[in-house]
C-alpha cells in the first residue's frame, strides 16, 4: 500500500502531534520522587504506555487503591501543566493538508480524554474523532484503540495510515493492520524524520 491508498490517517497525540515531552518528562519525574523510584527508571517506559500500566510497573506491590491514587495524582501533575505545550512542527500543515485534500483523521491516545483535551486545546488541534485510554479495555500495544478510531472514521483499519513516535504505539498500529508511519527513528513502513515529510508526500496527492 502507498501514500494515494491511504484513505484515513490515525495519529498519536504526545510526541507525534503534540510537543509534550518535556511536560511528561517533568510530570513523571516529580511523580517518582514522591514516590522514591528513580526518575530515570520510570521516563524509561512511561513515554507511550497508559499511565495505568507505568503504575502498575512500577508499584508492584501496591493495592489498587494505592496505584488508582497514584494514577490520579500523576493524571493531576499533568493536567495542571501545559507550559510548552505546542503542536509538532509540521502537525497543523499535515492537518491542513490533510483536510484540504479530503483525507480523515483522527487522534488515539494513552492519555485519558481529560489530559488530552487539554493538551489538544493547548496545541490548537481539534480532531473530529478523539479515541483516548479512557474509551478502550486495552492500551497499547493492544490494537484496540486505533481499531475503534478507523471504525468511527468509517474506514477500515487496514486502509488506515499509524503514525506514532514510541515502539509500543507503533506495535499497536502494526496489530490494527495499518500502514505505519515512524518517528524519532523507530522503524515503520515509513520513517519519518518530521511530519514537514509526511505533509509533503499528501502534498503530493494534490
Amino acid at each position: 500500500m502507498e501514500i494515494r491508498d491511504i484513505r484515513a490517517v490515525l495519529f498519536d497525540m504526545d510526541g507525534t502531534l503534540v510537543d509534550s515531552d518535556a511536560i511528561v518528562d517533568r510530570s513523571w519525574s516529580r511523580w517518582a520522587t514522591e514516590y522514591g523510584i528513580s526518575p530515570a527508571e520510570v521516563l524509561a517506559v512511561a513515554h507511550g504506555n497508559p499511565a495505568v500500566a507505568t503504575v502498575a510497573q512500577m508499584l508492584p506491590d501496591a493495592t489498587p487503591d494505592e496505584r488508582a491514587a497514584a494514577g490520579a495524582r500523576v493524571l493531576d501533575l499533568e493536567v495542571n501543566d501545559v507550559d510548552g505545550v505546542v503542536a509538532k512542527p509540521g502537525a497543523l500543515d499535515l492537518l491542513a493538508t490533510l483536510d484540504r485534500i479530503g483525507v480523515p483523521w483522527a487522534v488515539y491516545t494513552s492519555a485519558p480524554a481529560q489530559l488530552a483535551k487539554v493538551r489538544l486545546t493547548a496545541a490548537g488541534i481539534a480532531p473530529s474523532v478523539l479515541v483516548t485510554v479512557d474509551d478502550v479495555s486495552r492500551g497499547k500495544p493492544d490494537p484496540e484503540g486505533y481499531l475503534r478510531a478507523a471504525e468511527l472514521l468509517g474506514v477500515p483499519a487496514t486502509q488506515c495510515l499509524v503514525v506514532e513516535d514510541t515502539v509500543v504505539g507503533l506495535s499497536a498500529g502494526q496489530a490494527s493492520g495499518a500502514l505505519t508511519a515512524g518517528l524519532k527513528g523507530i522503524s515503520a513502513d515509513i520513517e519519518l524524520a518530521d511530519l514537514q515529510r509526511l505533509d509533503a508526500l499528501f502534498k503530493g496527492l494534490e
